[in-house]
């Protein structure tokens, strides 16, 4: 029969004299019969000298006994926090310790305090008589073993113990989430650098619940083969259910671990539906199992918590069927970890609110090439159109088209190893053209059925194109990228409806309609940007050729910059002997012997960084030596030399380069290093770019910041030490922008 805390005390008390009697009388009253049954006096009085140590700014405390064999006996005392428990496993796997066997106990609520859940808010607020009365504690017993490359020196212990104390004071002001995110950050860095030896998470688990052992809590049994980190990965998928671990016990029993959980619901309450159970069941399990994907993802993190969303989802729409048998196959967890550790975007516009569609996709992608013959998809697109029966069903199935489309390609560059910048903008471009020319064939059907169909004076109908500038124009599109427009009509008529209209005002609302259809979740994904327009925004959505070519004449308005925009432009859309005629004109205005104001030119880019650029930052795009330094460089040089050599005339970036060596206009070396330079930043405003989803990030993240560990991480720099990668990138970054400073102000700026 188990003593009371009243017979203890006398054999305890002696044992840690420097510890007051209340608190010593405190803690063993507080501890059920199981604790006060299983450990000596000797253990209790080890344990209550941790726990008087504990304060606000010491949350925690660790004592370390090594055993011959080389493994050890780890004893954990802290305040008790909601997740802790998994915080605590995943922190010891993360510094390289298998645990075997242990066990963990929680004191009962003190009898002055109402009872409260787990997740409840942190008592520190309630300021204690004495150190450690009035706050529920845990104890927490482990025998670890270290894994190969893991030594337990003093430093090691004096990290972890440093490091425990931070992730609870962490819990303490409820920042579940970044102690969360930093435990995970720790151990998947581990598992990079052990790969081979995390493996096993997959192996089948069995959970089994009982609620009749206790009447307050639910014991949850569980059998598996023994992993590193699967504490870790079941504690931690637990957690992200709401699930309160009260008591727990776990032991290996030959290749077998045995584990029994004392566990209450969300709600503080027993999980006795059996609803409930399988879910928790199915959550608990994949979630284990994904955890042994988090090194595919550059922030585990987040992988881990859109995954337990998206778990959420499927298991809400009662797609327990192939959807969780799909999730079963490595690849697809492999995949998704990838998907869901890279984007916040790809979560919340696509994923989150289509995930009945990504795992057909994730079936899909691979068989389907990046870049898809432009026929296949027009093709496609007009036949789901074909379909519906109103204007408003035709605008709803082109968007569905448009949004499935860019997510698979999207997801084919993210994943496709052979993907390569080029091919992505191809392929974003070509989608981009598809989906404009069936948008500017569906308003114009719209606007018939009201106005009729714009005619010349002539009698003859009036031609409508549409010209890509920008990133859209050069066939250069990436994540997040606004898609850039001019709209141009021949010339002056009426519409032939019943409410006829002149062409100004036809054209201004078919652009207005054209600009509506198309739908842009938010701000760069697929947004039509008619802003480089004559006068900007001042000026009319839609200009006739003949305002065009008095605009963009020798003796017209048009600004040295907008000259210099105009190499951009690109037909697109719409009556292709109209794009030619305006292609043409452009030509001939843009690469005229007529002078170039260079030095206006350049005083533009100073006021850039000046007005762009923060002095603390580094923009990707605006800083001195960002990417703009290499396409504006390129489109002087086109102007200035673009009326004597034909090949300069190019609207893609690289292309022109390639031309500039061709002419020996600038040496083939130095056109490899900007190539490269202009490959590297594209890549670095895409890694920045995906997270949000923003045309707008373009600013690095502190060199010395998680964040930037991360970015580094997207854009494939996967050393083992995630450390190591950022440092590596942040020297090509500064190494990539010296160069580029260096070919833009040599030749450039001494104008």
């Amino acid at each position: 029969m188990a003593m009371t805390s009243d017979q203890l005390l006398p054999l305890v008390q002696p044992l840690c004299p420097t510890v007051d009697e209340e608190v010593i009388r405190d803690f063993l009253s507080r501890m059920d019969d199981e604790y006060l049954t299983e450990f000596t006096p000797a253990d209790m009085a080890r344990h209550l000298a941790l726990a008087a140590r504990l304060d606000p700014d010491h949350p925690s405390q660790m004592a370390l006994d090594k055993r011959a064999d080389g493994s050890a006996d780890l004893i954990i005392v802290a305040y008790d926090y909601f997740s802790e428990f998994a915080v605590i496993c995943g922190l010891l796997a993360s510094f390289g310790l298998d645990i075997r066997e242990g066990r963990i106990f929680t004191s009962a609520e003190p009898v002055t305090t109402p009872p409260a859940r787990r997740d409840a808010r942190p008592l520190r607020s309630r300021a204690p008589r004495k150190p450690g009365l009035a706050r529920k504690k845990i104890v927490d017993l482990f025998h670890v073993q270290p894994m190969p490359g893991t030594s337990l020196t003093e430093r090691h212990d004096g990290q972890m113990a440093e490091e425990l104390d931070n992730m609870i004071r962490l819990l303490d002001a409820q920042r579940f989430q970044e102690a969360r995110h930093r435990v995970n950050r720790r151990l998947v860095e581990t598992l990079d650098r052990t790969r081979g030896r995390f493996v096993g998470l997959l192996h089948p688990v069995r959970i089994d619940f009982d609620n009749r052992q206790s009447p307050t809590d639910t014991m949850i049994e569980i059998r598996s083969t023994d992993t590193p980190a699967f504490l870790y990965a079941f504690a931690n998928a637990l957690a992200m259910r709401g699930v309160y671990i009260r008591k727990a016990r776990f032991q290996q029993i030959g290749v077998e671990l045995h584990d029994r959980f004392l566990v209450r619901g969300r709600h503080g309450h027993k999980i006795e539906d059996a609803a409930d159970q399988q879910e928790l069941r199915l959550t608990a399990t994949f979630i284990k199992q994904f955890t042994q994907f988090l090194t595919w993802a550059p922030d585990p993190a987040k992988a881990l918590d859109h995954f337990d969303r998206f778990l959420d989802q499927l298991l809400e729409g009662g797609r327990t069927g192939r959807a969780l048998d799909f999730l079963k196959e490595q690849k697809t967890l492999a995949t998704l970890a990838r998907l869901l550790g890279t984007s916040d975007f790809l979560w919340e516009d696509f994923l989150r609110r289509q995930h009945a569609n990504l795992l057909p996709l994730l079936e899909t992608y691979q068989h389907l090439p990046l870049v898809r013959p432009k026929a296949d998809m027009v093709r496609e697109l007009r036949k789901r159109i074909s379909s519906v029966r109103n204007d408003e069903q035709r605008r709803r199935a082109l968007n569905q088209y448009k949004d499935e489309e860019m997510f698979r390609i999207d997801m084919k560059h993210l994943l496709d190893p052979d993907s390569t910048l080029v091919d992505f903008s191809r392929a974003l471009t070509d989608l981009a053209e598809v989906v404009l020319d069936q948008a500017v064939r569906d308003c114009q059907v719209k606007l018939a059925h009201t106005y009729g169909v714009p005619q010349l004076d002539n009698g003859q109908p009036c031609p409508f194109a549409v010209f890509g500038m920008g990133k859209f124009g050069g066939r250069e599109l990436g994540y997040a990228s606004d898609i850039e427009v001019l709209f141009v009509y021949d010339g002056a008529g009426h519409t032939t409806g019943k409410q006829s209209l002149e062409h100004s005002e036809y054209f201004e609302r078919l652009v207005q309609e054209i600009l509506g259809w198309i739908e842009a979740k938010q701000e760069g994904i697929f947004h039509l940007d008619v802003r480089l327009r004559p006068h900007g925004s001042k000026g009319s959505l839609a200009n006739s050729l003949a305002e065009l070519e008095r605009y963009y004449s020798r003796g017209g308005l048009a600004a040295p910059f907008e000259r210099q925009a105009l190499i951009k432009l690109r037909h697109v859309a719409g009556d292709e002997a109209l794009g030619q005629k305006f292609e043409e004109h452009r030509n001939t205005y843009v690469y005229s012997k007529s002078d170039w104001d260079l030095a206006s030119a350049v005083d533009l880019r100073r006021r850039q960084v000046k007005e762009l650029v923060e002095s603390d930052q580094v923009n990707i795009k605006y800083s001195p030596g960002g990417l703009i330094d290499i396409e504006y460089g390129v489109q002087y040089l086109q102007l200035q030399h673009g009326h004597r050599h034909a090949a300069l005339r190019s609207q893609n970036t690289l292309v022109a380069l390639a031309a500039l060596a061709d002419t020996k206009l600038l040496p083939r070396k130095e056109v490899e290093s900007l190539t490269a330079a202009y490959l590297f930043f594209r890549l670095l405003i895409d890694g920045l770019r995906i997270v949000r989803g923003h045309a707008k990030d373009l600013v690095l993240p502190p060199a010395d910041s998680e964040a930037f560990v991360f970015l580094a991480r997207r854009v494939g720099y996967t050393t083992e030490s995630w450390e190591e990668g950022a440092q590596k990138l942040h020297a090509d970054i500064q190494r990539t922008l010296h160069l580029t400073r260096e070919f833009f102000s040599s030749r450039f700026e001494s104008v």
